[in-house]
């Protein structure tokens, strides 16, 4: 099995949810207390909440820093926040967008002309990859920066946050570090140590392989030609991800076809939810619906041998040729 969307889609094996994790108010819970000691120890913070990783959960954590001040999040990041943010501006209160740029960089002139309290940025943008340079947005506003650190970890961020389903396959509560009060303390009974346990535990296990980008780059452009072509300049995303376009076809056709044969690749957030919806993203750049199912992202969590890559990129190009074929017939 070729697992080539291990930064959308992590399917962790042998979990097992640990009875001595329980929590109850009458106990000293001490291995829950101990695994969160640890969790804010390795990345240095003194605070830990769990929170439901979908709209409603990123929607009351904006209701809860609306309280201390302004608001801005970048539209590269992931979907449940932006659907949240939405859902924000709609109940009335204001908020500040960051603009992605035809190139899938962030917009640098949306943050040095406003003044805000709270910025949603993280080190990258969601399905593109593409690496944001947070000592920049630092240099530019006193906002404390809360961002996503499931694929890449800044230590520039005032506060991270842990998608489950990304990183463990599994759909239970994500997981923020912050200090201070910038979020209100959560009770015991608000507290989901299974996801605690499972996203520390992914984190530790986490692997990511530099070398293989450059060999599937190569490779994509010699086999495929004119009909690949890029979104985003790969020199500028996360080193272990790559991203490119195929022209003709919807990246879902491919997707289903390569699964047959044990290569799983992936569009973006909303084909790895289920959602059979283009990326995002690619629409945040300023192309249209259509053009954003051209997109496909690789990850890569192990090295590839050039005869692995040349395997895989014929599979691919066969697969992609016979579905460009038929489409043309319709």
């Amino acid at each position: 099995m070729h697992k080539l969307n291990i930064l959308q889609y992590n399917n962790m094996q042998n979990f097992h949810i640990r009875d001595e994790l329980k929590l109850n108010i009458l106990s000293d819970n001490i291995e829950y207390l101990n695994l969160e000691k640890e969790f804010l120890g390795k990345y240095n913070f003194s605070r830990l909440n769990t929170f439901s990783f979908c709209k409603a959960g990123f929607l009351d954590l904006l209701i809860q820093l609306n309280k201390k001040g302004k608001i801005a999040i970048s539209v590269g990041e992931t979907q449940s926040l932006v659907e949240a943010g939405k859902e924000f501006e709609e109940l009335g209160f204001k908020l500040t967008w960051i603009n992605l740029q035809k190139d899938g960089t962030l917009n640098i002139k949306d943050i040095s002309n406003i003044k805000i309290d709270f910025a949603f940025i993280s080190s990258y943008v969601m399905d593109t990859f593409v690496k944001i340079n947070l000592e920049e947005i630092k240099s530019l506003s006193k906002a404390k920066i809360i961002s996503n650190a499931s694929a890449a970890i800044d230590r520039t961020s005032d506060a991270i946050y842990f998608d489950c389903y990304k990183l463990t396959g599994f759909s239970f509560d994500g997981v923020i570090l912050f200090d201070d009060e910038l979020f209100d303390e959560k009770s015991i009974g608000f507290t989901n140590p299974i996801a605690v346990d499972l996203i520390y535990e992914a984190l530790k296990n986490q692997i990511f392989e530099e070398t293989s980008k450059k060999l599937f780059e190569e490779n994509l452009k010699e086999v495929l030609k004119d009909d690949i072509y890029f979104f985003v300049d790969n020199k500028l995303t996360l080193p272990y991800s790559l991203h490119f376009a195929l022209k003709g076809i919807k990246a879902r056709e491919l997707i289903r076809t390569l699964a047959l044969d044990n290569i799983h690749i992936t569009n973006g957030e909303g084909c790895s939810l289920g959602l059979s919806k283009p990326s995002q993203i690619i629409q945040a750049m300023g192309y249209d619906e259509t053009t954003s199912r051209n997109s496909i992202s690789f990850s890569f969590d192990r090295k590839y041998t050039k005869e692995e890559v040349e395997i895989i990129v014929k599979k691919l190009a066969k697969k992609y040729r016979q579905i460009k074929v038929l489409n043309e017939g319709k």
